[in-house]
């Protein structure tokens, strides 16, 4: 079997971490691993499967020699050296959302559209994270009819303001236990005891440009042009992992029945759908896995054509890290 080398791209966070830890859950056949950040990082090791790898500094000349580049840093770090990426030879699949929307760029979640890999010119986008979990839960619906739109509100965990957000909401509550003042630094809140209804800053008549990421790369990785999507983007105190309530309108109806079968089927998802037993989707049994959760499957009470769900997936994982390593597996099969 041919090995490849693999770099990545923001290496000591929280994503390139689990981008490590993947790679090696997956059994991707690489070659070396080479860890890239900035220069405060370099000389640092991380565990990659038992062995320590050093950290390099993030330039040109250690992007030579590299197959697959796997970004996990922020977007003027991806901007900043895409030109480098692409004159090494490498691939550079980008968790970043810098590229996401360039017309040039697939966007891909690899059970919905992997095709679209194979349009790359050097650089594939990863979805934003509540963008890929609603997807992969509502593809499936897609094809027994045309989504024509959707009104979604997102539940986020704190683990999505990357490593500091968990630091954060345990600071707060620890503090406000004894009595203490803490004054919030990643969020513009306290969000112990707290959901703060901002992701991002405002883009959009009075969307936020969390709230739009959803409409916009919606579009592209299901190839509907002209789905119309109305979001809300709340943050919660939860530790780790998305819940996203969606109501979904289609060009027919759809009923709950070929709905559930279809989930039942679709690859990434778990159907979890029993509300008088109690089962239903939610963060603590999503967490630290790969599937999306879907339940919670109900008709519209507003509309016959429309349907709404319910659904859970670990943002750090599915919406990130692990979509990333799986684009790289059907990228090496193409």
């Amino acid at each position: 079997m041919k090995k490849y080398s693999i770099g990545i791209l923001g290496a000591s966070g929280a994503v390139g971490r689990e981008m490590m830890k993947i790679l090696i859950e997956r059994s991707f056949p690489v070659a070396e691993l080479r860890p890239l950040a900035s220069a405060a990082s370099a000389g640092k090791t991380l565990d990659f499967g038992g062995k320590e790898v050093v950290i390099k500094e993030a330039c040109a000349e250690n992007f030579k020699g590299l197959d697959i580049i796997l970004g996990a840093a922020e977007n003027d770090i991806a901007e900043r050296f895409i030109d480098d990426i692409k004159a090494s030879g490498a691939v550079f699949i980008d968790n970043s959302s810098a590229f996401r929307l360039c017309p040039d760029v697939p966007l891909v979640v690899p059970e919905i559209n992997a095709d679209d890999i194979k349009l790359h010119k050097g650089v594939i986008a990863n979805p934003n994270c509540t963008t890929v979990i609603s997807c992969t839960a509502v593809n499936a619906l897609n094809a027994l009819s045309p989504i024509e739109s959707m009104v979604v509100s997102s539940y986020q965990a704190v683990s999505g303001a990357g490593i500091g957000g968990p630091k954060e909401l345990f600071g707060e509550v620890e503090a406000l236990q004894k009595g203490e003042e803490y004054a919030p630094k990643v969020f513009a809140y306290q969000i112990a005891y707290n959901v703060i209804p901002q992701i991002g800053g405002e883009e959009f008549s009075g969307y936020t440009s969390e709230e739009m990421k959803l409409q916009n790369e919606g579009r592209r990785i299901m190839h509907l042009p002209e789905l119309k999507v109305s979001c809300t983007c709340v943050r919660v105190p939860v530790v780790r992992s998305h819940s996203v309530s969606i109501r979904l309108k289609f060009k027919e109806k759809v009923s709950v029945e070929a709905a559930r079968k279809a989930i039942e089927a679709a690859p990434g998802c778990r159907l979890c759908d029993d509300l008088g037993a109690g089962i239903y989707p939610m963060p603590l049994d999503t967490s630290d896995q790969d599937l999306v959760f879907v339940g919670r499957i109900r008709e519209d009470l507003t509309d016959e054509k429309g349907l709404c769900l319910w659904c859970c997936g670990d943002q750090v994982r599915k919406g990130a890290a692990t979509n990333a390593v799986q684009i790289a597996e059907k990228l090496i099969e193409l």
